[in-house]
């Protein structure tokens, strides 16, 4: 709970759920502090960081890790948005996040640093670490009576169309890459790629 507030101050701030369920716009929708709902016109190159922020704070990359990203995803034959987008998605973080071991990605990467997750059987503590597809993803035997692993695969109605869960075991599996359309509609990433090729 320490840093519930703080994200959703990111949140408010960037006009933008980084935890992708809305709950922190729900009750003030505007930026926080005195001058929260003042509407001031933002520049482009204010526009291109503000989209910056809100994927970076959403998938909660810091800044070194993040532009190191962006350019694997320049050098690759896809479009550099989409594949950004992609990798970014692939770590293992957000994996355990999207197949439900976690409430929030910052809860995945605690389970993550603190040895619970195996990656195709292996312990993997590194939540930077890019998932393959078909790879496994699952609970350390020694976990599974977690309770906050219990409660969050409880509360869980769906997962993403690109992983598979086995709830009974808390396993599941990476199946495929994920499409655009999959993933969030509030980001404009043509505007990421824009800020990053200023800097070039």
């Amino acid at each position: 709970m320490r840093n519930l507030k703080s994200e959703w101050k990111r949140s408010r701030r960037l006009g933008f759920s980084i935890l992708e369920n809305g709950k922190e716009l729900k009750k003030r929708p505007y930026a926080p502090g005195q001058h929260g709902q003042d509407k001031k016109k933002v520049s482009e190159y204010g526009k291109q960081l503000t989209e910056k922020q809100k994927l970076r704070d959403m998938y909660g990359v810091n800044e070194r890790q993040f532009r190191r990203l962006f350019t694997i995803a320049s050098k690759s034959k896809g479009i550099t948005g989409v594949e950004f987008m992609r990798i970014l998605e692939s770590r293992l973080d957000n994996l355990v996040y999207r197949l439900g071991f976690a409430n929030t990605r910052k809860a995945a990467r605690q389970l993550v640093n603190h040895g619970h997750i195996l990656v195709n059987g292996k312990k993997i503590d590194i939540p930077s670490y890019t998932c393959s597809v078909n790879d496994e993803i699952s609970v350390k035997d020694n976990a599974k009576s977690m309770i906050v692993i219990k409660n969050s695969l409880e509360a869980i109605t769906i997962t993403a169309p690109y992983v598979t869960l086995d709830k009974t075991n808390m396993k599941g599996t990476y199946t495929r890459l994920p499409e655009r359309n999959e993933l969030s509609q509030e980001i404009n990433e043509s505007l990421i790629v824009e800020y990053y090729n200023r800097l070039l």
